[in-house]
């Protein structure tokens, strides 16, 4: 009698066990493999709508406030809000590559174009300084990942679409959009070039040893400065170069300032300062023969890149 009483107890306790067991399991539930290996708590998977996973196809954005890096990094225990999923991510997951670009607005309702111009200057500035404060305080944590950081401008007016409409809008000159972040290892274009299409232009050659910009080539400056004026999406970069009869920090120098003579003919004819970006290559990647006065002319160049 007694064991029947036993074994009846023992039949009803173990289903409640089973399902208290299975509650706790269903509390302790994770989210998908992430890169196949590491996995995250659901609470934080769960956090934010925009990281439904890490895809290595993906682009994701976050409402992140970049210019709050420098202050949250300096707390012993930072508090990342709705960047804490790529927190997660990137102390579990090493040396998982990441493409990380701040984006920034300047307030449609300032005009005055020369106000404007300061303004993008300073966000451009902010924002990366911001971002490469990240990269340091992640080298100074001894985190592996390997971090990539551009910068880039959105009209706020086409990036919040019917919303610019519908919701109160920020009255602040720079308005901090957010960031886009791409993991993975594929090369991936963060934004498509708005140059794709473009039309292009030759390269300005330059004598030896000389920065002077020939009256030959003002015609070329007329058409690249009226067509930058014409299509004000587009930005260029002008890349110097020389032949190698000069030491390397000569070359350097000599690619740069002809850099700064294409530019300041660019300016003169109206284009903003802030969408011209000069690279300095000395004598790398000739494309004459250094040995002949021909090919030197043809290595001693600017070429004109509209991205």
């Amino acid at each position: 009698m007694k064991r029947l009483i036993w074994l009846l107890i023992i039949a009803l306790v173990l289903p409640m066990g089973a399902v208290a067991q299975s509650q706790k399991k269903g509390n302790r539930e994770v989210s998908p493999f992430i890169e196949g290996k590491q996995k995250v708590r659901k609470a934080d998977y769960d956090s934010i709508w925009k990281y439904t996973t890490f895809d290595a196809k993906k682009i994701y954005f976050s409402e992140f406030d970049y210019s709050t890096i420098p202050l949250v990094t300096e707390y012993r225990h930072p508090e990342w809000g709705c960047f804490t999923p790529v927190m997660n991510y990137l102390t579990t997951v090493t040396r998982s590559p990441m493409k990380m670009c701040a984006l920034y607005a300047i307030n449609p309702k300032i005009t005055d174009e020369q106000q404007r111009d300061q303004l993008i200057a300073e966000a451009r500035q902010e924002a990366l300084e911001s971002l490469q404060s990240f990269q340091a305080w992640t080298t100074k944590k001894e985190m592996r990942n390997k971090i990539q950081i551009s910068v880039a401008q959105v009209d706020y007016r086409y990036f919040q679409g019917s919303e610019y409409f519908t919701k109160e809008q920020p009255d602040d000159a720079i308005i901090h959009v957010g960031m886009l972040l791409y993991f993975g290892t594929k090369k991936v274009n963060m934004f498509p070039s708005a140059a794709e299409g473009a039309r292009t232009f030759e390269a300005v050659k330059f004598f030896p040893n000389d920065a002077t910009v020939v009256e030959s080539y003002e015609p070329v400056m007329d058409s690249l400065a009226n067509y930058l004026i014409a299509n004000d999406r587009l930005e260029v970069l002008l890349r110097g170069y020389s032949d190698n009869t000069g030491t390397d920090a000569y070359n350097l120098g000599l690619s740069r300032q002809r850099c700064v003579e294409v530019k300041k003919k660019l300016i003169a004819r109206g284009v903003r300062d802030y969408r011209i970006e000069i690279e300095a290559k000395g004598s790398d990647d000739p494309i004459g023969d250094n040995n002949t006065y021909e090919g030197r002319i043809a290595n001693n160049r600017v070429t004109i890149t509209l991205q």
